[in-house]
């Protein structure tokens, strides 16, 4: 899996980062970063980031 975070949405809010910050991490500018391959040990916390994102600019995809 992997995810794709649609930046013309992303509001860089930063939910993600405390639901699963093995993916999802804010940078020195508080701009939201991630990692686009997903583990099957994290996939449950990316899909909860997924479900959590305010603005739903996160997205699982297979690759």
């Amino acid at each position: 899996m992997k995810v794709w975070v649609d930046r013309t949405v992303c509001e860089n809010h930063g939910q993600c980062t405390a639901v699963a910050p093995e993916n999802f991490s804010m940078n020195k500018d508080g701009v939201m970063e991630y990692e686009e391959a997903v583990s099957d040990d994290d996939l449950d916390s990316v899909e909860d980031a997924v479900d959590g994102c305010p603005v739903q600019a996160i997205f699982l995809m297979d690759e």
